[in-house]
C-alpha cells in the first residue's frame, strides 16, 4: 500500500544552502570556440540559467509534489526498491511496469500518468538513479536491476505485467524478459539497445541493417563520448559531476537539449523549473555517480530472442532508431508505429503518442493472454 513514509525523504535545509552557495560561487570558463551548442552545452544558457537555480527556482514546491506522489517501499528482507505506485480502480485492470532511463527519473512519466489512469501503474527508480531506495552495491547493472524490479512486482502482487520502457529502461526490460518470460506479458519499447549492434552484431545484414550500424557507429564518434566515458572511467566522471552543480547541470542540460526534438530551443519542451527539478534530482540524490554503474556494468549480452509480444514506437529524434527488420531479430515485433515528432524522453515530450504505444502492448497482452 502507498504511504507517505515511502516517499523520498526531504532534502536537509544544509544540502540546499550549501547548493546556492556553490551556485552563487560559480567561475565561468574561458573557451576558445563559439558560443552555442555545437560543441557541448551553450555558455551563456547555462550561466542565465545558473541564476534563476540561484534566485528563483524553489526546490521545495517541486519535492513537496514528488513526495506526494503515492510511493511503495518494497524488499524490506531483499534489495528494496522504491516506486511509484497507482492503483487503477475497477475489476482487474491491466499492470504496466514503467522503467525510465538516464539522465533522467520516474519524472519521465509525470505526463503520461492522467492518460493512463485506467491502468495499474508500476514506476520504480531504478537502484542507483534519484529517489530509489539506496542499495548495499550503490548502483546495478541492468541485469541485476531486473531481479531486484521482478523480486518487486512479485511483492506488490503482479505475476504478469506489460513493461514499458526507454533508454536503460529498455536494457531491463530485455533482460527481465529474457529471465522471467512467464511474467512479462508484453513489452512496448522505443528503442532497441545500441548494445545489440555495438557488441557481436549479426553478419547476414540488409541494406537497411547496414546503413543503420554505419548511422549508429557515426554516432558513437561524435555524440557518444558521455557513453564512453561513463562506461570506462566513471570514477573520475562522478568527482567532477558531483561537487559542482554547473558541472552536473552542463553534463545533463546537453543532453536534455540534445536528445529532445527541441528545434534549438530545449524551452519549447521544458520550462525552466522542469529543466531544473530533473537537474537537481540528481544533486540533491548524490546520485550522478551510481547512475553510471548501467554503463559501468552493461553484463554479459542476451542469449536468444525475446518471446514476449512487442510493440515498437519510434520517434524522430531519438538517438539511434533501428529499422524493423533489426529489432525482429531479437524482438516479436507485433507492431511498429513511427511518428513525425518527438526525441529520446518521447513519455514527456509526446506523451499521447507514447500512451497509445503503451495500449498497443495492453491489447496484445490481452490478445495473448
Amino acid at each position: 500500500m502507498a504511504s507517505a513514509e515511502h516517499s523520498p525523504a526531504a532534502v536537509g535545509p544544509a544540502v540546499l544552502d550549501d547548493l546556492h552557495a556553490r551556485l552563487r560561487a560559480f567561475r565561468p570558463v574561458a573557451l576558445p570556440f563559439a558560443n552555442g551548442w555545437q560543441r557541448g552545452v551553450d555558455l551563456e544558457y547555462l550561466a542565465d540559467l545558473a541564476h534563476h537555480w540561484a534566485d528563483s527556482y524553489d526546490w521545495r514546491e517541486h519535492e513537496a509534489e514528488i513526495r506526494a506522489l503515492p510511493w511503495v517501499l518494497t524488499g524490506a528482507e531483499r534489495t528494496p526498491v522504491r516506486a511509484v505506485h497507482l492503483a487503477a480502480a475497477g475489476s482487474d485492470p491491466v499492470a504496466v511496469l514503467l522503467l525510465h532511463g538516464w539522465p533522467d527519473s520516474v519524472l519521465r512519466f509525470r505526463k503520461l500518468l492522467p492518460l493512463l489512469s485506467d491502468l495499474n501503474l508500476i514506476i520504480p527508480a531504478l537502484p542507483g538513479f534519484p529517489f530509489a531506495a539506496p542499495v548495499d552495491q550503490l548502483g546495478m547493472s541492468s541485469p541485476a536491476m531486473a531481479e531486484v524490479i521482478a523480486d518487486a512486482m512479485a511483492e506488490l502482487g503482479y505475476n504478469r505485467y506489460v513493461i514499458s520502457a526507454g533508454d536503460v529502461g529498455c536494457d531491463v526490460a530485455e533482460a527481465l524478459a529474457a529471465a522471467y518470460p512467464e511474467r512479462v506479458a508484453a513489452l512496448h519499447l522505443t528503442d532497441v539497445s545500441q548494445y545489440h549492434f555495438l557488441v557481436d552484431p549479426p553478419q547476414d545484414l540488409t541494406d537497411a541493417e547496414r546503413a543503420y550500424i554505419q548511422h549508429g557507429r557515426h554516432w558513437q564518434a561524435s555524440e557518444g563520448g558521455y557513453m564512453h566515458e561513463q562506461s570506462t572511467k566513471p570514477t573520475t566522471l562522478a568527482v567532477g559531476l558531483g561537487d559542482s552543480p554547473m558541472a552536473l547541470a552542463a553534463w545533463i542540460l546537453e543532453k536534455l537539449h540534445t536528445w529532445t526534438d527541441c528545434g534549438g530551443n530545449v524551452e519549447s519542451v521544458f520550462t525552466r523549473d522542469e529543466l531544473l527539478t530533473w537537474i537537481t534530482a540528481y544533486w540533491v540524490t548524490g546520485a550522478i555517480g551510481t547512475s553510471f554503474t548501467p554503463y559501468a556494468e552493461s553484463g554479459p549480452k542476451l542469449p536468444g530472442r525475446i518471446s514476449a509480444p512487442t510493440a515498437f514506437t519510434i520517434f524522430p529524434k531519438d538517438l539511434v532508431n533501428a529499422p524493423r527488420e533489426f529489432a525482429a531479430r531479437f524482438f516479436d515485433v507485433r507492431s511498429w508505429t513511427e511518428y513525425s515528432a518527438g526525441g529520446h524522453f518521447a513519455a514527456w515530450e509526446r506523451p499521447k503518442e507514447y500512451a497509445a504505444g503503451v495500449r498497443t502492448a495492453v491489447d496484445l497482452a490481452r490478445f495473448a493472454g
